[in-house]
């Protein structure tokens, strides 16, 4: 659907008594081009920023009320804020190369966060309808009643993707939380883990920032995030209290279930089920933040660079859960011996998908 926000020209026209019908029609010929009053009082258009009044296409919000989220301000004296951790540049043979991977549960600690997560995702899956191995089995015998039963369009997905990335960013901010306070409280430091900690909620924030751009979420929504998010954040902390390598490990399989779905979505828009997104350009937000490279900046992209962060976030966390939660430094930002060896860090290049071991970096 086409947004019909009012516009600097439909107020200009209106001012001199024209029609209101006659104002809608000139603005939603214009509106694609973002037709706006410069300050000599004359009109410009500008396409370059086709983000600035985003074409909300599944928005579970009425037409009427959809405005733009977040809009950017400048001040008086400040032009733009920058993010506070820069992304590091993944390459594209590094983005493609991001796979699927699940580690074996070793020990209780391990199936204990196993159980944890395959219950929240049959949770949420059944609440939301996503029913992935059910639709295969059922396409098997009848694609046309799997595709009426079961297909994902892009609304549902987009949904799916803000409400849970809305939850992701949850863990991060909870572990650096208790480690920057029992750092008080010892009076010690925390051998690099916190940053860490937080660089990925922030990460996952910017997941849920970029999808909020191309989708306003309804009164339903908003209630729900409210509802999960009290919950899960007052669990979360507790089970960080009890067992923090637990809770390690329980993110680890999260993450692990974050690829797997956008790498289905990544192959259902290959696949053309997703026509809408295929042609669709990244939200502005997301090009400055990932420095996407010209050619490279559709709804495709934005996805294997979200898909990359969620394999990153998979590998830390793997990897924290292996190490010693009180004296063990953080692997992803400490300096080795022998630099030319693989280690962790904060790029991708050498990703392990299943964590580092103890023996392998400390």
């Amino acid at each position: 659907m086409t947004s019909l926000q009012p516009t600097n020209c439909a107020r200009l026209l209106a001012s001199k008594g024209t029609s209101a019908q006659i104002s809608r029609s000139l603005c939603v010929l214009v509106n694609g081009g973002h037709l706006s009053l410069n300050s000599r009082g004359g009109r410009s258009l500008n396409h370059s920023q086709q983000w600035r009044n985003p074409n909300r296409a599944f928005s579970s919000t009425a037409t009427a009320q959809i405005k733009e989220f977040f809009p950017s301000h400048e001040t008086q004296k400040v032009r733009q804020t920058d993010a506070a951790w820069p992304h590091p540049i993944y390459t594209e043979k590094q983005l493609n190369d991001i796979r699927v991977a699940h580690r074996e549960v070793k020990n209780w600690s391990d199936r204990a966060a196993l159980i944890a997560i395959r219950c929240l995702r049959w949770s949420f899956d059944t609440i939301t309808g996503y029913k992935h191995d059910s639709a295969v089995a059922l396409a098997k015998k009848d694609h046309e009643k799997a595709v009426q039963k079961y297909a994902m369009t892009e609304r549902k997905f987009m949904i799916r993707n803000i409400f849970l990335e809305s939850i992701a960013g949850v863990p991060g901010m909870v572990g650096g939380m208790l480690r920057h306070l029992h750092s008080l409280r010892k009076m010690k430091r925390d051998n690099g883990w916190i940053e860490t900690l937080l660089e990925e909620s922030f990460n996952e924030r910017m997941h849920l920032l970029t999808f909020l751009k191309m989708a306003e979420p309804g009164w339903f929504m908003r209630l729900a995030i409210l509802g999960a998010q009290g919950v899960f954040f007052n669990a979360f902390f507790v089970a960080c209290l009890i067992s923090p390598r637990t809770c390690h490990r329980f993110v680890g399989y999260l993450e692990e279930e974050a690829v797997i779905t956008y790498s289905r979505q990544i192959a259902d828009l290959e696949a053309g089920k997703l026509p809408k997104w295929e042609k669709m350009d990244a939200p502005d937000i997301a090009i400055k933040y990932w420095n996407m490279p010209e050619g490279h900046r559709k709804m495709k992209d934005l996805l294997l660079y979200i898909r990359a962060d969620e394999a990153k976030h998979r590998e830390v966390n793997h990897t924290l859960g292996n190490l010693d939660q009180k004296d063990d430094p953080n692997p992803f930002v400490s300096k080795y011996k022998d630099p030319t060896k693989p280690h962790p860090s904060k790029d991708i290049e050498h990703i392990k998908s299943t964590g580092w071991e103890r023996n392998e970096i400390i």
